[in-house]
């Protein structure tokens, strides 16, 4: 279970298709999708946007532990 997930914008148009997670490195986004879906980082939710699918962290007080905060 990651409590803080960093989305690395490495996709074409600065996306993330990466995720670096303290202590394990980068996991792709296709595999952290599935990890959250499968409860395995409760702190985490998925979005679709535009038939894509990402990683987003549990809102929270603190902006700079949430991954690219919805605005």
């Amino acid at each position: 279970m990651a409590k803080n997930i960093r989305g690395n914008g490495d996709g074409e148009n600065g996306e993330n298709d990466s995720y670096t997670i303290h202590g394990r490195g980068i996991v792709s986004r296709d595999d952290l999708v599935e990890e959250v879906k499968n409860g395995k980082h409760p702190n985490h939710h998925v979005i679709n946007r535009d038939g894509d699918e990402y990683v987003r962290s549990n809102p929270d007080c603190s902006e700079s532990n949430n991954i690219n905060k919805e605005k």
